[in-house]
């Protein structure tokens, strides 16, 4: 398992990875959203020196905001040349996935609507991202895109679509934490993974670990029995790095704790 965390897109890129490289992060969670990582404006070759120099690994991040299920065609295009331009970008870069928001901001339209609009621009999308090595995985998004359900809407349609599980989304807007009932029907599809704690409720607060309802160790466990062992990025967003670093030793302590749990309970059984 690796642990990471995102760029600001306010930032300069090669400064913010040099920044996480000595924080102790292992890989970067690349955002490219302007003022500071417009996908316009980052340079590819500088971002793939800086990675290799601190022997990062990097996966990609889109902003959360582009209107690829618009009504309106022209805008859905733009936010699909948008994505084609990241794509193209990440596939410089080294990443081997780029994540993806579903939309659903479609005004006095059904969710059948926005769904199938979704599903159009991501199949505009998938031949890119064949050419260039670079999957696409949808994130799981409070409200819409939350439930094994809601999100099969798309995964069952394009089998190609890997899974982004974001763990702190999957506690918002729910009557309980997601995150098991997607892994049990999406679970070997998953190519990433967001942690991050809050309150539940509404407000997507992106605490440090240990400081809302989020129960890490069942949804590390639950990672662990799906056979994860991928990339982690720890989504804390306060302005104290300490908390970031502390969210990465529990993070650590509670992935080799539930690891060592299971082995001794395997070898018991087995004894």
């Amino acid at each position: 398992m690796l642990i990471g965390t995102m760029n600001h897109p306010e930032h300069n890129v090669e400064e913010d990875i040099t920044r996480m490289a000595h924080a102790g992060m292992e890989f970067v969670d690349l955002t490219l959203e302007p003022p500071g990582a417009a996908s316009w404006k980052t340079d590819a070759k500088a971002i793939r020196a800086v990675l290799q120099r601190h022997r990062m690994e990097v996966v990609g991040h889109t902003a959360w905001y582009l209107p690829m299920a618009s009504a309106i065609p022209e805008i859905r295009r733009a936010a699909v040349a948008e994505l084609r331009r990241c794509l193209e970008k990440f596939g410089e870069i080294g990443a081997r996935w780029m994540n993806i928001h579903p939309d659903r901001n479609t005004p006095w339209h059904d969710r059948r609507f926005y769904i199938e609009r979704n599903l159009d621009s991501l199949r505009e999308l998938l031949p890119d991202s064949r050419k260039l090595g670079v999957g696409l995985m949808i994130e799981n998004l409070p409200g819409d895109y939350n439930s094994a359900p809601q999100l099969g809407e798309l995964l069952d349609a394009e089998p190609d679509l890997g899974l982004h599980l974001d763990i702190g989304h999957a506690n918002l807007q729910v009557p309980h934490n997601t995150t098991e009932e997607i892994l049990a029907a999406y679970g070997n599809r998953l190519r990433h993974v967001h942690l991050h704690d809050n309150k539940g409720g509404h407000a997507d607060l992106h605490l440090p670990l240990g400081t809302g309802t989020v129960d890490l160790r069942r949804n590390i466990e639950a990672l662990q029995a799906s056979g994860y062992d991928g990339t982690i990025t720890l989504e804390v967003f306060t302005p104290d790095p300490r908390h970031l670093t502390y969210s990465r030793d529990l993070l650590r302590s509670t992935w080799n704790q539930c690891r060592d749990t299971v082995a001794r309970d395997h070898h018991v059984l087995h004894v």
